[in-house]
This record gives structure tokens, sequence and C-alpha cells, in this order.
């Protein structure tokens, strides 16, 4: 998916590398050039700004200026930033139409020990992008890969958005059809965390509207837009709210990250239940009260606090 980035200073003019002129293993950042060493051989994953072109770290930028060529799933996007930075390294496509063949071509390239680094247009390669068959099969072949972290949109987005942050589901993009699109929403309405989804633009207004239909109107939600760029805004309220704005407002321009907050079960007592009673006297037997609800409670999806209070009363009746 192609990004604009927001460039916060000059970009640093580039010569190509000719016969009589090999390639400097170098990159230029606030105006000091620095020479780097070449990267152990091997695939590098590495992670590149989502928006702003600093929000990239020095590993990534030595890994990308010594590699012997970066795999990139736009080269126009990725060229951008190699030339803001004093980058020269050959840049070759690979994107979700590249064949077998083409990974064959990049296996062999990193048996020979050559040390390649893949990026995709923005963000931590292999979210929502074609990266991981050439990943797996370089696994595969018994080869090197190496992460080289930093920016990363479903971060971003999760830590803006206000939303818990302990326990969280990354969907990606859902079906474009309204039909599989509530579909798939009704497989998410029960998953324990924060929801984390990709959107188009153009389609945000009826996925705000099948989601609020079928997580509910009054989940809280908050749609994130051209994160670490000029125009970011994060919208906070309520799922239906939500839908409401943008189906009025109509499609917003830029990327948009959507976070939805986990399904909120009401506080209440468990009623006795014969099997219920079993499990937890079961538990009680090895463990302690607060244990024995735990464990419970994971196993039969019922609410722990429930739970705990249940087995409160049976461990009393029971002494």
């Amino acid at each position: 998916m192609t990004r604009r980035f927001d460039s916060p200073e000059p970009a640093v003019p580039t010569r190509k590398p000719g016969p009589d002129r090999p390639r400097t293993h170098s990159f230029t950042a606030f105006g000091l050039a620095s020479e780097v060493e070449r990267p152990s051989p091997g695939l590098h994953i590495v992670a590149t700004p989502i928006g702003n072109l600093r929000d990239i770290t020095i590993r990534a930028l030595a890994t990308l200026a010594a590699a012997d060529a970066i795999l990139a799933e736009d080269t126009r996007v990725t060229r951008v930033l190699l030339a803001h930075y004093g980058i020269t390294t050959p840049l070759l496509a690979y994107h979700e139409h590249s064949n077998d063949a083409v990974r064959e071509r990049m296996i062999a390239r990193l048996r020979a020990g050559e040390a390649l680094a893949l990026v995709s247009d923005a963000g931590t390669p292999l979210v929502s992008d074609p990266g991981y068959k050439l990943v797996q099969a370089a696994i595969e072949a018994g080869l090197a890969i190496t992460p080289v972290p930093g920016p990363s949109a479903v971060m971003t987005a999760l830590v803006a958005a206000g939303l818990p942050t302990d326990r969280f589901f990354f969907e990606g993009f859902l079906p474009q059809k309204a039909g599989a699109r509530r579909n798939r929403l009704e497989a998410l309405v029960t998953v324990p965390g924060t929801l984390v989804l990709f959107e188009s633009p153009h389609r945000l207004p009826e996925m705000l509207s099948d989601a609020a239909a079928v997580l509910g109107p009054d989940r809280p939600a908050a749609v994130t837009r051209e994160l670490t760029k000029l125009y970011e805004t994060v919208r906070r309220d309520t799922l239906g709210s939500l839908s409401a704005r943008f189906t009025e407002d109509g499609p917003p321009k830029g990327e948009i990250v959507v976070i939805i907050g986990a399904a909120v079960t009401p506080d209440r007592t468990v009623e006795g239940d014969a099997a219920l009673d079993g499990l937890i006297r079961t538990a009680l037997e090895r463990h302690s009260i607060k244990d024995a609800a735990s464990l419970v409670a994971d196993e039969t999806g019922q609410p722990r606090r429930a739970i705990y209070a249940r087995a409160l009363v049976l461990a009393r009746s029971d002494n």
C-alpha cells in the first residue's frame, strides 16, 4: 500500500555509483555522513517510517546502506527514504505479485552469502504485506533471518487510542464485501481484547456502520489517521458516534487504523450450576480460591470475578 512520507528536513542529494565510482556503504543524517560495515549474510527485515522520515533507527539506516540490495514493496516509495539519507543501495521489487521464480532468485543470492534487506512501503515488514513467503522460504533453506525493529502502525495507533493495551488482537483489513465483512465481525464479537484493524479511507464509513451494528454501538473506539504525519488526527468515541460522524462527513483522506475496545461483560453472580460447581470444587481441591477461580474462568469463559464469588460460596459451604 503506497504511503506519502512527510519529510521534516531537506533531502540529501545522491550520486548513483558507476563503473569508476563504486558504491560506498554510508548514510547521511543530521548533515553528517556515516560509513558503516556490511551486515552479516542473510535476510534482514527492516522496519521503516510510517510517515515521518525521522522515525527510523540508526541500525536500520546502517543496514539499508550496507546491504547488497534492498527488496522493496514499491521501489518508488522506498527510493524517497533512501534519497533522504543519501543511501545508494540497489533496489529490487518484491511485492504481492512476485512469484516463486523471484523468491528462488532471492534465495540463491542469500545462499551465495549476500545480505539482503527486506522493507515494506511503511512500517514493519510482514504486517499486512507480502514478505511472509520470502521469510518462510529463507527459513526453510536454513538461512539467517535478522529482524531490525522500528516503527509500526499497529503499535502507534494502539498507544494513541487510549484503550486497554494489555491484550489486543490484530485483524488487519476486513473483507471488502458487506456480507463477508459482517460475518468476520461476528467472529470478533467475543475476542477478549482490544481490536486493531486497517481500513481504506473510502470504506471507513461502511465498516464503522457494520462494526456498530455487529459489535454494538456503545463499544469504545478510535479512528487514527495519518499517524506521525503533518495532519495526524485521532478521533475517540463510541462506535455508534464514530459511525454517524464519518457517515455524515464522508470518507477521510490518508492512512487509517481503527482501534475498538474489547467487549465488556457486565459483572454478575454466577448462579449455582451442577456442572460449573463441579469444576470449581475440583479446582479447589488443589488450588487456592483465587487460583481455582482463574483456572475455571479461563476454561469456561465465565467472568473471573463471578467465578471467584461462587468459589467463595462453595468453599464456605463445604467446610
